[in-house]
Order: structure tokens, then C-alpha cells, then sequence
């Protein structure tokens, strides 16, 4: 007997026309026992309605920048978001949100679940808050230390103690959304994580489908929390 897999979508990403999706997402999704479904783009909503209706949860990935509730003017070294991909992925996580199925956001995928819930977004964090260091790899960036909050589900899943994570973004959270609450902060401060009170819904900044089996228990959990949707309230 074949074990049930849930049905993950990816969003992908969009430019001249074509989609594309970076494997690292798709194997750290087999790996905790998915089923890795790319998000098609299509050109209205009664496409994603439909694709949501089949799948147990959603992925949302890294990204350009986003421009909803937006804190200062976008640097010159990261562009807004393409239409179609804007469109398409508020379509779906809409569709998705509806149905009260299990959404992980990351990165521009974090941040776009917070502008959703009227959350607000630096434009350029290093540039608008004091002390903080360079967070983007284009800019020079690495890997910085981030700790979870206790009491969150990231503490759950890893303890309160700081993690080593990748860094790889211009923008970051300013304020949460309705609804939301801080997971995990940078030790400069910079938010990294968010959580949804329902318990279905969380996003983080930085990118665990790169960091191997440091972040496979997130991806499992995700995908055990899709498999359950059914019983969630």
C-alpha cells in the first residue's frame, strides 16, 4: 500500500515568459515526504481556485521585491516583482488561504504572506535601520546567526539557542500582519521568521530548502501538517 503523499504547490518563479523552479525546493519537499506540484501561471483566477482545490499545501518562494505595504523607496539593486508572477501568486495563496490549507513562505514568499495580512516591509533594510549588517549575498553577505522565540513552533523544532542561516534578501518585515506573531530575529534584530496564530501558516527569511538536513525537520513538519489539514481548525 502506497503511503499518501500530500500534495505540495511551489509557486515558481517568471521571466520573459518563462517559469522556472530551483530543485532545491522541489528535493527538500520529496525528501520530507511530499509531493512536489509547480504552481502554474495562468491568466485569471478560476486557474489557481482550480489548481488549490487539488493540493493539501502551499510553498511560496524567494523572489524579487515586494512593493505591498511597502516602508521607502526600492534600492536600485533589486526589481519589483513581474506582473504575472505578482498576479498569479496572489491568486493562489487567496485560494489556498480560503480553504484553510497549510501555507510555509519564504523569503519574498514570507513577505508576501505579511503584505497579505497588512503587514508593513522595509524597502532596503540595511539602509533603514541602524546596526543592522549586510543580509543580501549580492551585497556581500554570508550566513548570520538568528534565534527562535520560545513558545514558537521554530523553538519546538530547534530549540531557542541561535542557528547559523543563509542570508539572502534586501528587504525584511517591519511590522507583522493581522494575525501574525515573531518566530525568530537575526542578533542584529532583523526578523526572520513569522507564525500565524491558527498554527497553519508560517514563513521565514531565509532560505531552509539550501541548508540541507539542518532545516529537514521544518520541511517534515510542513508536510506532516498538510498531510493532517483535514482535522486542523
Amino acid at each position: 500500500m502506497t503511503t499518501h503523499r500530500p500534495r505540495i504547490g511551489i509557486t515558481t518563479s517568471f521571466a520573459d515568459g518563462t517559469q522556472s523552479l530551483d530543485q532545491p525546493y522541489v528535493l527538500a519537499v520529496e525528501a520530507a515526504g511530499g509531493l512536489p506540484c509547480p504552481v502554474p501561471m495562468g491568466a485569471n483566477t478560476a486557474t489557481a481556485a482550480a489548481f488549490a482545490d487539488v493540493l493539501d499545501g502551499l510553498i511560496i518562494t524567494g523572489g524579487p521585491a515586494i512593493t505591498e505595504g511597502l516602508v521607502g523607496e526600492l534600492p536600485s539593486d533589486i526589481n519589483p516583482t513581474d506582473p504575472v508572477r505578482r498576479d498569479n501568486d496572489r491568486w493562489i495563496l487567496d485560494a489556498i488561504l480560503a480553504q484553510r490549507k497549510p501555507v510555509l513562505g519564504i523569503c519574498y514568499g514570507m513577505q508576501l504572506l505579511n503584505a497579505r495580512a497588512g503587514g508593513t516591509i522595509f524597502a532596503d533594510v540595511e539602509a533603514q535601520c541602524v546596526g543592522v549588517y549586510t543580509h543580501s549575498s549580492t551585497r556581500g553577505g554570508t550566513t548570520h546567526d538568528a534565534a527562535a522565540s520560545p513558545g514558537t513552533l521554530l523553538a519546538t523544532l530547534f530549540g531557542t539557542e541561535a542557528l547559523s542561516i543563509n542570508t539572502r534578501h534586501i528587504q525584511a518585515l517591519a511590522e507583522p500582519g493581522a494575525g501574525y506573531h515573531v518566530a525568530m530575529r537575526a542578533s542584529d534584530g532583523t526578523i526572520e521568521a513569522i507564525e500565524h496564530e491558527n498554527g497553519r501558516i508560517f514563513g521565514v527569511q531565509f532560505h531552509p530548502e539550501r541548508m540541507g538536513d539542518a532545516m529537514r525537520p521544518l520541511f517534515r513538519h510542513f508536510v506532516q501538517l498538510c498531510r493532517k489539514k483535514d482535522i486542523l481548525p
